[in-house]
């Protein structure tokens, strides 16, 4: 996968999906975090892995437990919508605060795949994220 492809629109709903989940890292929001995930979506960051909306929020929420602040910068790779899916692969820079005190510097790639929910939304469906670089 490489490019843009499908609509402005979509591709800009993608994109705005992919920068609510940033805002919600940054505000610790897990709600709003979520609400991201399709109900059946998979996740997968480091060993760790979720299905299902529910029990990826309940593995978020105890990994932010180990932060006191994370940002997240994002440089879109690609976003190729066909339909109501999408392939998407995203750069993202994190600037982390530990719960002790620590800070980290790390770079990573998301690879998702999304949908067009019944109410019209986009949602991640599967995201992996690999780390790039620490600092």
């Amino acid at each position: 996968m490489r490019g843009f492809s499908g609509s402005v629109e979509d591709r800009l709903a993608v994109r705005e999906r992919i920068e609510s989940y940033n805002d919600a890292v940054f505000r610790k929001d897990a709600d709003d975090w979520a609400e991201c995930w399709a109900e059946d979506a998979e996740w997968a960051v480091g060993e760790h892995r979720a299905s299902g909306r529910a029990a990826i929020r309940d593995l978020w929420v105890k990994l932010m437990q180990g932060f006191d602040a994370a940002a997240m910068y994002v440089a879109h790779g690609s976003v190729a919508v066909d339909g109501d899916k999408c392939q998407s692969r995203s750069y993202m820079l994190e600037m982390l605060k530990g719960a002790d005190g620590t800070e980290r510097l790390v770079s990573g790639r998301y690879d998702d795949t999304l949908r067009r929910d019944a109410d019209g939304a986009w949602r991640f469906v599967s995201r992996s994220y690999a780390v790039l670089q620490v600092r």
